[in-house]
């Protein structure tokens, strides 16, 4: 995180947490950079606001 904004996840724990859940890696090392994305834009915009 930079100040006033958010840069990325630590995709580590993202697959850590994935696994705990049971999802395949192969699935969320797919997915989780999609989500990523869009996280990080939807949270830097609510923070403009």
């Amino acid at each position: 995180m930079l100040p006033g904004a958010v840069i990325g996840w630590d995709l580590n724990a993202a697959l850590g947490l994935a696994a705990a859940l049971s999802i395949p890696a192969p699935a969320a090392a797919e997915l989780l950079p999609i989500v990523e994305a869009v996280m990080v834009r939807k949270m830097n915009e609510q923070m403009k606001r």
